[in-house]
């Protein structure tokens, strides 16, 4: 069953805003929970659905993604895709905001974390061809939150004393009755960090992270494609308050070649061939990702026939055999003859009309089936 747009699903427009997003995901969580709907299959599965939605509309970087490939971008969208397994904040939060005073409290892990988990990046790392089935060392350089080092990312100044917060006690959330409902949510007075900080770090100013950028070595193992994605862990942003850091996804694009278009473990090329060689046979040089290679064309080769060269594709991460390289050819017309070069061809198809064997097998047999087509349809 295909899926549903994410959009539809929280019944919300393409141009709503986080806030929109986050107010018809409440609803539809409230409304269709488990815990409020025992036994009820028909509310868990748009419980899942809701919440899938949710953690991708959400996410900035998911966000666009989905908003321009649809669900076909999800499979491999740093952060995690729809799988609830990334570093983005959303499910987490809107959980211990909602659910935790409703469903007996610390259901869902005891509210947000003063400690946050560093976001996830995403790194877009093009390659030649050449050098995503070989494999490579590369050096990239990326923008990024990194731990103050100055306070130790608690955001005090060296010395400083950071007291509790007297407001939230040193939760870093407060509850917030609305008629049945306790809300529990983050404290409006120092964040959720459960800290007052009296003199604020004066290089972060007191958030606790710099914004930095710094160089970092990827290996690429041989044989990767479009899409696919390499994990550098703990290479994200920065926790906040001292958190852990997040992940940084390295996503493969391959640029295209001037020769081949890989097509799985394959790799596919077209060749011209001149049309005396195709006739008679011969002998043409193709190139290959390791050097030219000797291909032998037998006499009355026909335009598009398809040659297998065996062993001279590509081996991917995934296999342990190189797929082959399938070489196409295009029989090519001459062009700009002088008299003495047309004269020859103009005997040549005379001696062909002559002869009583057919020559050109594709020309009579569309030739035949014209003359059916007509005479049913003129008669």
């Amino acid at each position: 069953m295909a899926k549903r747009d994410y959009y539809e699903v929280l019944g919300v427009s393409k141009s709503a805003s986080k806030d929109e997003i986050k107010k018809a995901y409440r609803r539809l969580a409230m409304k269709n929970h488990p815990d409020r709907n025992p036994g009820d299959e028909d509310a868990e599965a748009r419980f899942k659905e809701a919440s899938e939605a949710y953690e991708v509309l959400s996410d900035d970087q998911q966000r666009a993604t989905y908003d321009q490939f649809g669900h076909a971008g999800m499979g491999g969208a740093a952060g995690g895709g729809a799988g609830f397994g990334g570093g983005g904040a959303g499910f987490g939060d809107i959980f211990g905001d909602i659910f935790s005073d409703i469903f007996g409290g610390g259901g869902m892990g005891g509210g947000r974390s003063r400690a946050a988990r560093g976001a996830d990046l995403r790194y877009d790392l093009d390659l030649e061809l050449e050098t995503a089935v070989d494999g490579d060392t590369i050096e990239i350089r990326i923008p990024t939150l990194e731990q103050c080092e100055t306070c130790g990312g608690d955001g005090a100044e060296p010395g400083s004393p950071v007291d509790t917060c007297d407001t939230c006690k040193g939760q870093g959330q407060v509850r917030i009755q609305q008629g049945f409902l306790s809300i529990q949510q983050a404290c409006p007075d120092c964040q959720g960090s459960g800290k007052k900080i009296r003199n604020p770090c004066k290089k972060c100013q007191g958030d606790g992270r710099v914004q930095s950028s710094k160089t970092l070595s990827v290996k690429v193992p041989p044989g990767v494609d479009n899409g696919d994605r390499i994990r550098l862990s703990g290479e994200g942003e920065a926790g906040e308050m001292g958190g852990p850091a997040g992940d940084l996804y390295v996503q493969i694009n391959v640029k295209p070649h001037e020769f081949f278009v890989r097509d799985g473990n394959n790799l596919r090329a077209n060749v011209p061939v001149d049309m005396i060689t195709a006739a008679l046979g011969g002998e043409i040089d193709v190139p290959t990702l390791k050097g030219k290679v000797s291909l032998r064309v037998p006499a009355e080769t026909q335009s598009g026939k398809t040659f297998r060269l065996r062993g001279k594709g590509v081996q991917s991460v995934r296999t342990s055999s190189p797929g082959d390289l399938l070489v196409k050819v295009s029989v090519e017309t001459p062009v700009n003859l002088n008299s003495k070069q047309k004269k020859l061809l103009e005997e040549l198809q005379e001696s062909l009309n002559e002869s009583s064997h057919s020559h050109s097998p594709a020309t009579s047999s569309w030739l035949d089936k014209a003359k059916r087509f007509f005479g049913e349809h003129l008669n």
